[in-house]
């Protein structure tokens, strides 16, 4: 009996699915929220509540966990709109829980947004967290009543907005979430989390009396409250904890006036910084949403820090001779708290926590630069113990690069990312091709045998590694890849070394044809001569030799078909001229071309005249017999910084035998 086959579902117009309402959020929740635990989800209720506080308009934050893993969030701000939209004929209530980007958080420059100030303007909001709960209850107190809406089933069930009671002249809103366990690996909020977020809102927004309340099996709730009447420098205190400073607090505002030709109204910072003896952490904030993985605003602090600091060092003389000052030396050991105030942040992924708003970096550098060094000034013994741990870091910094170790991660050196490797280990097949530039490299790439040929592309020229000292080898990173990647660390030639970690048993230099190609065959040839000599030694150093002229050669009757052809120099191509006119060629028959560069190659062409071990040409790199001595002498005569006189002796007298290639 035959076997019968599946036959392939249909690709129709019945095919294409449309994802409606909030099914996009149900479908792939991990595009829109994290879905370790419900923590985000109740946070975008609890940033709308401290966005009406922000906007002055909520004095309190009440949140309560509740036994079944309910959560509610009430604030006494104005209250979510329960009317009809004047376009959607919905009311707003209803459009905020059940529509992807719908908001109060748009038109903020046309002056007719309900925030000048939110966490964001992604558009997803309370919609996402509708979306991933089993029931949402949301009771509004405005103009007088008290109105009840409940959505269930993931959005999909509405009730109708009804009015339940009298409230006079109270306002605000309380929701109350009951995450869907199915959505999250653990259906609880992180209490950590939770207290976290909720402190964090009661340090950014002076005078809003934030409380938690946690019920309990037995007994009454246990209930928390956060106040900071210090602000952002009582929290960086806290953060602190008993770790001393080095200087006192340095905490102030700015904000753009009407005036301001760059920033809108009311965009700018606060913040919380001071230098500590060990580690305390930083904390920052875009219009009170938490950003955990901080971003451009971070980059502006650092910068306005770092330009007044210098400018304060250089004001009183402090940088020693030969310093130089970085960025990290200054801002290595400062701890922050951050609050900035974008008109329209833009942030790196649905969750908010890394801010990406490039004029972030412009605007909190220029509030607090001015600040900052006016204060240094005022504060000359403070500032001067911040310059000083400063200095110490990059006294610190320089010292410690002078020696560089090769990277490693759990004992074992990384391999260079540009490194495309080959499949066999075994030394006698395997090969890695040095390829001068990323343009040869990419040819390189799709010429090689996968099997036994690896490429490494070298960006620009490699430096003149002669006269290094071996501790400062690595520094340069491009040597610091060949190094990995060949798996043999730098030595000297009466030192033992262990090759036994060689991953190559050819490494073939493979650079342009022309003047520069030489100049990096050079570099590279002293660098294995000087700190890498027993690969020389023992046979593993080779240099491709690539042409410099393609000859095509037409066809010959029927028995002889095209021909390309491919010459070294000037020398190869006249022999091959002679040769193709004793065939019987007539000199303007043949087409001949020049190659710039090896990228100028096609891969076909690369692999046939460079790559190939069957139709190639490459060079084994040895030392004479018995001439050391003399090779020596004449790379310090060429490589060596303090020889430019007998350099130009030498090339005076040798001018006339060179092969320029101009």
């Amino acid at each position: 009996m035959a076997g019968t086959q599946a036959t392939p579902k249909q690709y129709d117009e019945s095919s294409f699915r449309v994802l409606k309402g909030l099914e996009p959020v149900r479908e792939r929740p991990g595009m829109y929220t994290r879905t370790d635990s419900p923590a985000h989800i109740i946070q975008e209720v609890i940033d709308n509540a401290a966005d009406e506080a922000l906007g002055g308009f909520a004095k309190k934050i009440h949140v309560t966990l509740h036994l079944d893993g309910s959560v509610t969030i009430a604030d006494d701000g104005r209250g979510i709109p329960v009317g009809l939209h004047p376009d959607e004929g919905v009311p707003v209530v209803v459009l905020a829980f059940t529509r992807l980007h719908a908001g109060g958080k748009f038109d903020k420059r046309e002056g007719n947004s309900a925030y000048a100030f939110s966490g964001g303007l992604h558009g997803v909001g309370v919609s996402v967290t509708n979306a991933l709960s089993t029931r949402i209850e949301v009771e509004v107190k405005r103009d007088g009543k008290i109105h009840r809406i409940d959505f269930a089933d993931g959005g999909e069930t509405i009730s109708p907005v009804r009015v339940e009671g009298d409230c006079g002249r109270q306002t605000g809103t309380r929701v109350r979430v009951w995450p869907d366990g199915k959505y999250f690996e653990s259906p609880r909020v992180p209490m950590n989390e939770l207290e976290r977020l909720l402190r964090s809102k009661a340090v950014l927004l002076s005078g809003v009396a934030v409380r938690l309340d946690i019920e309990q099996a037995s007994g009454p709730a246990l209930t928390k409250t956060w106040s900071y009447p210090e602000g952002l420098a009582g929290y960086l205190k806290e953060l602190a904890g008993d770790v001393e400073a080095v200087a006192p607090i340095f905490t102030a505002d700015k904000y753009a006036g009407k005036d301001d030709p760059t920033f809108a109204p009311g965009e700018g910072a606060a913040w919380a910084l001071a230098w500590f003896e060990s580690a305390v952490p930083s904390e920052s904030y875009v219009n009170l949403i938490p950003t955990v993985n901080g971003g451009t605003h971070e980059s502006g602090l650092r910068a306005g820090v770092f330009e007044a600091m210098k400018s304060f060092i250089d004001h009183h003389t402090l940088l020693p001779r030969g310093v130089k000052l970085q960025q990290e030396d200054v801002c290595g050991r400062m701890s922050f708290v951050l609050s900035a105030r974008l008109l329209d942040p833009q942030f790196q992924g649905q969750v908010k926590e890394k801010l990406n708003s490039r004029e972030a970096v412009k605007l909190v550098s220029s509030q607090l630069r001015d600040p900052f060094e006016i204060w240094l000034n005022n504060h000359v013994e403070a500032g001067r113990a911040i310059a000083e741990l400063s200095i110490k870091q990059a006294l610190a910094r320089q010292k410690s690069a002078q020696k560089v170790e090769k990277k490693k991660t759990s004992g074992v050196a990384v391999l260079p990312g540009k490194l495309s490797d080959c499949e066999s280990e075994d030394l006698a097949d395997n090969e890695l091709f040095l390829v001068e530039g990323d343009s040869a490299g990419g040819s390189a790439k799709m010429a090689r045998n996968k099997e036994t040929q690896a490429i490494l592309p070298l960006r620009g020229k490699v430096q003149n590694a002669w006269e290094i000292d071996p501790d400062r080898l690595l520094a340069n990173a491009e040597i610091h890849d060949i190094a990995v990647a060949l798996g043999v660390d730098a030595h000297t030639a009466d030192s033992t070394v262990d090759l036994s970690g060689l991953r190559y048993g050819k490494v073939v230099i493979m650079s342009d044809a022309d003047v520069d190609g030489a100049h990096i065959q050079t570099l590279l040839l002293t660098l294995f001569f000087r700190h890498f000599p027993k690969l020389i030694e023992r046979g593993h150093v080779y240099v491709a030799q690539p042409p410099l002229y393609r000859v095509d050669v037409p066809a010959q009757g029927k028995k002889r078909p095209p021909r390309r052809l491919y010459a070294l120099d000037e020398g190869e191509l006249a022999a091959i001229r002679d040769r193709l006119a004793k065939e019987g060629f007539k000199p303007e028959a043949i087409e001949i071309g020049r190659f710039k560069g090896l990228g100028e190659m096609n891969p076909d062409q690369l692999r046939e005249t460079t790559m190939d071990p069957a139709t190639r040409r490459v060079l084994p790199v040895k030392v004479r017999p018995g001439a050391i001595d003399a090779t020596l002498k004449m790379f310090t005569l060429l490589m060596g910084k303090g020889e430019a006189s007998g350099r130009r002796a030498w090339m005076e007298e040798n001018g006339d035998s060179v092969e320029a290639d101009i």
